[in-house]
Order: structure tokens, then C-alpha cells, then sequence
């Protein structure tokens, strides 16, 4: 990940996955009782009697001319879905709610005005009609973004609350009266439906027909800063991309709050194709039962969450007999899978390669490797081998897609057949500094990861073999992904190989946390602890990188949220039970090839730089879009005498 792209993943903690519909509607009618209380509040000369009777009634005129709006404006998400549009009740409610705190504002703010100026009190309702218009372009925006309707069709919905404002207002000021219209149908039968004055606070008397003339106005002057803002925001998208930031938004939000897939829908748009390798290394007990195996397609697993192969871990590990091994690739975010269906050919694949497996008891002992920063731990089986790549104590994170395919090609040039090369991404500085450690091709520690590759490959091609024996366990672990832990926990491995037949077997121990990177230090830490547990002469940790623990926060490391002490005695409780539980085994590796789509060559960094484009610029744009329009509005109620 690089820091552009460490930005955007960033953006997920400002989305919040929206209340019940209930709860904000209660919250909505308890804040327009107290807003009712203190608009509508009565002198009278017995404070006891007006603070049982006169209290009340202020608090339900609150919730009859505010509350009712927001009750309204649960409508919002029928009619919308009705137009062909995505909004929730959830969603829906919470917005209205929103917009009755912007409404309050809008008004504490008037009234505060109006008390400290010569203003009068209709100052405040001139204040109340740029609020209802302001709320009616909050809702068009939005609803714009998440429904993705066109400005006209979103325009019906997102007029709701306003509305119904609007005609709460125009009916109990007794407009109507002021307007030169009647007749003896109007005057018997609708008068008392459509003036009902007597019926309301005196305050609203103030309200004239020149308010709702320029409530008209503005709404539409408002729509039209709303598509403006929107077109200006979305074009570089459209003309770079092809795809619309109201889509990517739409995703975004609908993943993050509610947990559906519609980002997925996105990334299909952006997707290309690509094949990539899927190694597998099974180790089975002679008498053919599975005791372990290592799966590793050459993608990422992200996005975030379960987005994509963001889960890619745990749809593995549900795929084999054996306990599942599956640790972190040499990939980037560019071999993200764009949805989860692609997972299911990845696991194809890797059934393929299972089926073309011939095993062996013979293996190496294990080689530990350096060059420059790079070190690899390497053992083979047979003729193929397993390397797992790391860069701490330093800083590392992912391990692009190219400086993989190399490192693998450098370790078989000395006549190994299949390499099933794991990143270990055991060590990070989280989300600090320009390139957060991404090994890229050309760097100079893509050249120290490949030299150290062609010495293990030297050493391993004409190494001895031994009989192989080997344990595993697992545990689940009570962490929670927000804790930096997905649900496959902790697993271990550990081998013994005599080689030189001197009976004493060299002892290598495999640790894979179910996590994304490590906190610095804690590698080391661990490595230490495992072999002094089991007596090793060789450890490694890996994490799985699984994305499962990134849906809101983007830096969410194993070590950060959890005691480095509770955590090293889980680790070492299961290396010691994998090593109390080795046997002869034997062992195979293949490889195949699966046809996917991923986001693509520099798709990631294109797509970050725009979204962080676009919330930097589009603040400024928002801003500079809401002073013209209030200019604008002023200039409006001058124009019309309002």
C-alpha cells in the first residue's frame, strides 16, 4: 500500500454504519420538542401554571411544525425506491434527522440575530426559508450519490421534508388569507382546512407570500449548485477512468454503513484481466490423510473487508481437508480481485493443482538466506521448495507482483521445480512515511530479495534430504478483527529433518497470524520466543495480510490493539503443541494457473489519487459553491421584498 492509497483507506473511519430508523426518529422528535419549547415559549404570569400546561404545549408545536417534517421524511426512502432508486429507511431517517439539526441551526443562529439587531422576527423566517432550501439540497445530493438517480428523478424524493414544511407553514400563517383568491367554495368548505392562523404560534404570523415565492427560487437555484458541483467533481473521473466518483461513493458508503456489495459493481468497471499462479503444497500422513496445506495464489487480498478477495484467508482455509496455510503472496493492491466470485476460480485452480500432487518423504533441513536488507528462510521438498521472504527488522509492505515472479524464476535457475514464495509482511511502521515500504520493481531491495532467492535455490538444489516429520495446530483465538486478529487466529507448523542421518533432526517452526503486517519489533520478539519454546534452529512469523480487519480502520496491525504478552504466550502455546504433534510424513507441491480479474496495472494508485483529489478539492469547491448560493439568495430576498 502506498501512501496515496494509505489516504483513501483512511476515508473509511469518517463512514458509520447508519442507526435503526426508530432511533433516529425518536432522537428527531426530542430535539423538535426542545426546539419547540424555546421558539414558542409563552410569558405568563403563573410560572407554575406554564410550566405544566404552556411547556407542553410549546414542546408539541415543536414536534407538530418540526417533528412532522422528519416523520415525512421516512417517506423518503418508499418514494425514492419507487423512482427506481437505493435508499433505506435506515438511511433514510438519518438524514432527515440531519436535516432537522441543520434547520435547528439555522434557526438558534436567526434568532440569536434577530435578538441582538433591530431585526425582526421575520428576519427568522427569511433565515427558515434558506434552511428548508439548504435542506432540500443536502437531501438532492445525497440521495443523487447513493441512489445515483438523475437530478430530476432524485429531486421528487429529496423535496419531501421541504414540502411538507412548506405546506405546514403556508397553512397554519393563514397565507391563503393574505392572497387575493376566494369564492364560496374556497371560503366554506377550504378556508378552514388551508388558514387555520388561530391554530398556530402568533409568531408565525410574520410569514408572507413573498417567502414561499422565493422558497420556489432558491431550491432551484440550489439544484442547479448541486449539478454543478457534481459535474465539476466527476468529469476528471469520467475522463480518466470512465467510471463516475458518484458510483465509487455509492459503493463506499453502501459497504462501510451497511454491508452490501454494490462496490464490488464499481471495481468491475475498472477490472482487467490477469493470470496468475496458485502453488500448493500439501503434507499428508503416509497413510493419505491431509495434515496440512499451503495454498498461495500470486493476488492481494483486498481490497477491505470482505470485498473482493478481502476474505480470500478464510474462503482458503474452508476449501481444504488439512489445516489451511494460507499466508501472504507477492502482490500488491493492482491483484486485488474485484469481486468474491473470483475467489471460487482461485480455489478451482488450487484443486487443480491438488490433483497433480506427487508426494515424497524427502526434504532439506531449512536455510536462512541474506542479502542487503532481504533474508529468506527456505526448505525444500523433494525437488520444489517453500521460501518465506521478509525485510524486518526494516520497514516492508506488500511485494509487487513483478519482483515476485523474479524472486521465484532466481530461486529455480539452480534446479528447483516449483517455488511457493510466501511475503511474511511481518513488519511495518503502519501508515508513516512516503512509499510505506512498498518493495517495487527496480528498487534496490527487489534486487537483494532476488539474490537472496538464487542462494537459497543454490543451496537447497543440492542440499541432502531426509525423511520429513512434521506437526501442525491452531488456535481461533478470542480477538476480533478490530483487534488486528481475523478468525483463522494463530496456526503453526513445525518440521524436523535428519538429513545427515546423525539423529539429530534439525527443528524449523512456521508461525502465520490471521493479520495484516505487524507492529515493528514484534516479528523479532516472536521469532525469539518460538524458538526457545521448541528448541528451533530456524522460526519464522508470517501474517495472511487478510484485509478483514481493515473495514474501518486503514492501519490496523497485529500488535496494535492487542498485549504483545497475551499474544506471544497464544503463539507460543501453539508452536509447542504443532511440535508435541510431528510425525513421518510426506510431502507434494504444484502449480497452476488461474484466469482473474483484478483491479489492473496502477488502477489502485489512479483511483486513490482521484479520490483524494477529490476530497481535497471538492471542500474548497463545496465551500466556494455554498457562499455563491447564499450571495445569490440574499440578493433574492431583495429582489422580491421577502
Amino acid at each position: 500500500m502506498t501512501a496515496t492509497q494509505s489516504n483513501l483507506a483512511g476515508l473509511s473511519r469518517f463512514i458509520f454504519r447508519a442507526p435503526s430508523w426508530y432511533t433516529s426518529v425518536a432522537f428527531a422528535l426530542l430535539l423538535a420538542a426542545v426546539a419547540g419549547v424555546g421558539a414558542f415559549e409563552r410569558p405568563e404570569t403563573s410560572v407554575v401554571w406554564r410550566g405544566v400546561l404552556f411547556v407542553g404545549r410549546d414542546a408539541w408545536e415543536g414536534v407538530f411544525f418540526i417533528g412532522i417534517p422528519i416523520v415525512a421524511g421516512l417517506g423518503t426512502a418508499w418514494v425514492d425506491r419507487l423512482v427506481g432508486g437505493k435508499l433505506t429507511p435506515n438511511r433514510s431517517s438519518l438524514l432527515a434527522l440531519v436535516c432537522e439539526v441543520v434547520i435547528v441551526a439555522f434557526l438558534a443562529v436567526g434568532g440569536l440575530v434577530a435578538y441582538l439587531t433591530p431585526l425582526s422576527q421575520r428576519f427568522v423566517f427569511d433565515v427558515l426559508v434558506v434552511a428548508l432550501a439548504s435542506v432540500f439540497a443536502i437531501r438532492l445530493l445525497v440521495i443523487v450519490a447513493v441512489s445515483r438517480s438523475s437530478l430530476p428523478v432524485a429531486a421528487v424524493p429529496a423535496s419531501i421534508q421541504t414540502a411538507t414544511a412548506a405546506v405546514l407553514l403556508f397553512v397554519y400563517s393563514g397565507t391563503l388569507r393574505l392572497l387575493e383568491v376566494g369564492g364560496p367554495l374556497l371560503d366554506t368548505f377550504l378556508m378552514p382546512y388551508l388558514a387555520r392562523p388561530e391554530e398556530a404560534p402568533s409568531e408565525l404570523s410574520a410569514i408572507s407570500p413573498d417567502h414561499f415565492l422565493v422558497l420556489g427560487l432558491t431550491c432551484a437555484l440550489y439544484a442547479g449548485a448541486v449539478w454543478t458541483f457534481l459535474y465539476v467533481v466527476d468529469r476528471p473521473w469520467r475522463n480518466t477512468l470512465g467510471v463516475s466518483v458518484l458510483d465509487f461513493l455509492q459503493g463506499f458508503i453502501g459497504h462501510v454503513a451497511e454491508g452490501s456489495r454494490e462496490l464490488e459493481g464499481f471495481f468491475e468497471q475498472l477490472g482487467e484481466e490477469a493470470v496468475v499462479p496458485v502453488t500448493v503444497l500439501s503434507i499428508r500422513t503416509p497413510d493419505g490423510d491431509e495434515k496440512a496445506r499451503w495454498v498461495l495464489p500470486m493476488i492481494h487480498p483486498g481490497p477491505m473487508g470482505e470485498i473482493g478477495g478481502g476474505n480470500l484467508p478464510v474462503r482458503v482455509a474452508a476449501a481444504t481437508d488439512g489445516l489451511a496455510f494460507p499466508p501472504h503472496a507477492t502482490a500488491g493492491h493492482d491483484f486485488n480481485l474485484v469481486t468474491e466470485r473470483e475467489v471460487d476460480t482461485v480455489v478451482e485452480a488450487a484443486d487443480r493443482a491438488l490433483g497433480r500432487l506427487t508426494y515424497s518423504p524427502a526434504a532439506t533441513e531449512s536455510v536462512r538466506t541474506t542479502a542487503g536488507e532481504a533474508s529468506l528462510l527456505g526448505q525444500a521438498f523433494d525437488d520444489d521448495a517453500l521460501l518465506v521472504s521478509t525485510f524486518a527488522p526494516g520497514f516492508a509492505d506488500d511485494v509487487e507482483y513483478a519482483v515476485g515472479l523474479s524472486t521465484a524464476a532466481e530461486a529455480r535457475t539452480e534446479g528447483l521445480d516449483d517455488v511457493l514464495l510466501v511475503d511474511a509482511h511481518n513488519s511495518n511502521n503502519g501508515l508513516d512515511g512516503p512509499d510505506l515500504g512498498h518493495v517495487t520493481p527496480g528498487s534496490t531491495r527487489s534486487f537483494d530479495m532476488m539474490q537472496a532467492a538464487r542462494r537459497a535455490g543454490e543451496r537447497l538444489a543440492v542440499a541432502p534430504r531426509g525423511d520429513l516429520s512434521a506437526g501442525v495446530a491452531w488456535e481461533r483465538t478470542e480477538w476480533t478483527p478490530e483487534e488486528g486478529i481475523g478468525p483463522l487466529g494463530v496456526r503453526a507448523m513445525v518440521t524436523e529433518v535428519d538429513a545427515d542421518g546423525d539423529s539429530d533432526p534439525q527443528t524449523t517452526a512456521y508461525v502465520l497470524v490471521d493479520g495484516n503486517n505487524m507492529e515493528p519489533g514484534l516479528r523479532g520478539h516472536l521469532v525469539d520466543a518460538v524458538v526457545d519454546a521448541v528448541d528451533a534452529d530456524e522460526a519464522e512469523v508470517m501474517t495472511t495480510d487478510t484485509h478483514i480487519v481493515n473495514t474501518v480502520e486503514a492501519d490496523n496491525q497485529v500488535g496494535a490493539a492487542l498485549d504483545r504478552g497475551a499474544l506471544t504466550d497464544v503463539v507460543v502455546d501453539v508452536a509447542e503443541r504443532a511440535a508435541a504433534d510431528t510425525e513421518s510424513v510426506e510431502a507434494g507441491m504444484a502449480t497452476e494457473h488461474a484466469e482473474v480479474t483484478v483491479f489492473g496495472n496502477d488502477r489502485t494508485e489512479s483511483l486513490a489519487s482521484h479520490a483524494n483529489a477529490a476530497v481535497s478539492m471538492g471542500g474548497a469547491l463545496a465551500a466556494a459553491v455554498i457562499l455563491a448560493s447564499l450571495a445569490i439568495s440574499v440578493l433574492l430576498f431583495f429582489v422580491t421584498g421577502a
